[in-house]
């Protein structure tokens, strides 16, 4: 009789599937990489900043030895931007890093976790890397219900996923929806707010999270460097927390995490307002392109603060992966969400304007040849 190794529930899980890499649809279907448009993982299309990439080629003489393991500088730059100690924050190799760290930190083996339908992957992964039991709360318009969340709380729940914007729909929490539910989750249920896609909502939908973290000894605010600033290649993500917290992750977290010409780049790229706004102003652009297209066209999308866009491409559960397929083929690589529960649709990451013009025009041939 064979052997299995490791528990029954880490072998139950799907492992995560990332967006197709360029490299590997040329392969596939015999394309000029240069010809290839890549709207599946939410990257920023302007790339990294010409700042991130100035203070990388200084930081590379020192690459013979460790990085800083606590990262002094780039905690400095966090903690002068967002008026918080040091000690409040942690890092990780990208948000992502944070997320597994906090599921590890709160959470023991059959206690459970409640995150949202149609919330990110990682949050499911993380609840059953650990062998934790999931709480999934249906969702309400593809978004969080979080009076059904406040509601599923049992004694044995450890931590709650709050993603706003959300991944994949994305869907909003308006600021005082959100502080009055923070308002009702017992001190003994550690909150994490993953707000990696915060830098691209408009100036009046934002509202104080890290405000919300001086008050709430519960709460852990997520971001990351991968979206709007630039760095998805470079892995840098950070939490902030109040000290109760930001010990225990620390006590799981890798000592070198963050790579030293991460935490270079991070640090210029945080001061790269100009970057930033730019970022910002043209995923607002292409958002407004892409669904004036998609009204064109009668399909239903899911309104968006992120740098993407959910729309629906059929009515039957082959149409995501069968429209992807077709526009895989014309070199435009997309997001099916079927793993999401949502096989009608596809994921589009907002790119530049050339980019967003080429997947419009390749789903507008699919879709005539259907």
């Amino acid at each position: 009789m064979t052997a299995s190794f490791g528990p029954s529930y880490v072998r139950a899980i799907a492992p995560y599937v990332a967006g197709k890499p360029i490299s590997e649809v040329a392969r596939e279907f015999g394309l000029d990489e240069a010809s290839i448009v890549k709207l599946a993982s939410n990257e920023n299309p302007l790339g990294m900043p010409e700042s991130a990439q100035h203070a990388m080629a200084q930081a590379a003489s020192e690459l013979g030895r460790y990085p800083d393991a606590n990262a002094f500088e780039l905690k400095s730059a966090l903690s002068e931007r967002y008026g918080v100690p040091a000690e409040w924050i942690t890092l990780g190799n990208g948000s992502n890093d944070i997320l597994e760290i906090a599921a590890h930190a709160f959470v023991e083996k059959g206690q459970s976790i409640i995150y949202a339908q149609y919330s990110f992957a990682v949050y499911a992964l993380a609840t059953q890397g650990l062998g934790a039991r999931a709480i999934v709360v249906p969702a309400v318009r593809y978004g969080h219900d979080l009076d059904a969340m406040l509601a599923a709380i049992t004694d044995d729940t450890r931590l709650i996923f709050v993603a706003n914007p959300n991944n994949p729909t994305g869907t909003f929490i308006e600021g005082p929806k959100l502080e009055a539910f923070l308002d009702k989750v017992p001190r003994s249920v550690a909150v994490v707010l993953d707000e990696a896609y915060t830098e691209y909502l408009p100036q009046e939908k934002r509202y104080d999270s890290i405000a919300w973290v001086r008050r709430y000894p519960n709460l852990l605010v997520s971001r990351t460097f991968s979206k709007a600033f630039g760095l998805a290649g470079l892995r840098v993500g950070f939490a902030i927390a109040q000290p109760e917290l930001t010990d225990l992750l620390n006590r799981l977290r890798q000592p070198f995490n963050v790579n030293t010409l991460a935490q270079a780049a991070a640090i210029a790229a945080l001061n790269d307002t100009a970057f930033l706004e730019k970022s910002a102003a043209l995923n607002a652009q292409g958002y407004r392109r892409l669904t004036e297209a998609f009204d064109k066209l009668c399909l239903e999308y899911v309104p968006s603060d992120g740098n993407f866009v959910l729309v629906r491409v059929g009515n039957d559960d082959s149409a995501g992966n069968r429209v992807n397929l077709a526009l895989l083929k014309q070199g435009v690589i997309v997001r099916p969400v079927g793993n999401y529960g949502l096989p009608q649709w596809l994921r589009i990451t907002i790119g530049l304007p050339e980019e967003n013009e080429a997947f419009i025009a390749a789903l507008e041939k699919t879709l005539a040849a259907a």
